[in-house]
């Protein structure tokens, strides 16, 4: 077996996971350099699901080895896992609506100051001077940094749960859908939002049925069938109808 690559944010070798009888991922491996989105594809069932919550300390791994930066790190929480800079952000963005973008990237971890010195309220102003510089940094601007994230669209709404992840300096970023359910417009936002992740040098493990999106933003596809690894391809040297392929045993 070869070395650990130490180059790597993040690199993953011979990953399994056991629910009793059922092995829901076998011995995945994955490697992910700075500045690289690696997409993952697949039918439902082929694993997607399981990696990415082994790999963000929802589930412990049955088996296998994770390692970030050539150093092995386990996760017994997936706060474990965003102390060690890998952010998951899902379909539902967990977002709480009636808050601003401030109050969504502080959330549970709201800024105080104290008042006449003494009684501790909210820090409302490094709240918003914090949510302006950090959608800066993802080249997003909008208007009504203190409107509720419910007025915003899907695509300002994944901008929002992307630069909760970019404050915390979270060097692995895990996109479940990130484009699903939005019009193609907003598509191509979120897109965009990706690739400045990319100048900025971290890493993206990019989850979609959208095989259109997938060879748009990513450098590499893996694709998983029945918990297996069916294949891994530079974006460059393959097509859909390949992908397609793997991912239904053809």
């Amino acid at each position: 077996m070869s070395e650990f690559d130490p180059t790597a944010l993040l690199e993953v070798r011979n990953l399994s996971k056991n629910f009793g009888a059922v092995q829901a991922l076998k011995d995945f491996s994955m490697t992910i350099h700075p500045g690289e989105v690696v997409a993952l594809a697949g039918d439902n069932g082929a694993g997607k699901t399981t990696m990415i919550k082994v790999v963000s300390g929802v589930f412990a791994p049955s088996s296998g080895e994770i390692r970030m930066q050539g150093k092995p790190v386990t996760f017994a929480s997936p706060q474990d896992a965003r102390a060690q800079g890998i952010e998951t952000i899902y379909q539902d963005l967990a977002l709480a609506d009636n808050l601003s973008i401030g109050g969504n990237i502080f959330l549970g971890r709201e800024p105080m100051r104290r008042l006449w010195g003494v009684l501790p309220v909210l820090d409302r102003k490094a709240m918003a001077e914090a949510a302006r510089e950090t959608m800066a940094r993802l080249d997003f601007h909008v208007s009504r940094l203190n409107a509720p994230v419910s007025n915003f669209s899907g695509g300002q709404r994944q901008a929002v749960a992307i630069g909760r992840a970019v404050y915390w300096n979270a060097q692995i970023l895990i996109m479940d859908e990130p484009t699903a359910a939005l019009g193609v417009p907003e598509q191509r936002k979120v897109l965009a939002l990706i690739r400045q992740l990319k100048t900025q040098g971290r890493g993206v493990i990019f989850i979609s049925h959208n095989l259109q999106d997938i060879f748009a933003v990513a450098d590499r596809i893996v694709v998983l069938r029945r918990g297996n690894t069916a294949g891994e391809r530079q974006i460059a040297d393959t097509n859909p109808d390949e992908i397609v392929k793997l991912m239904v045993g053809g």
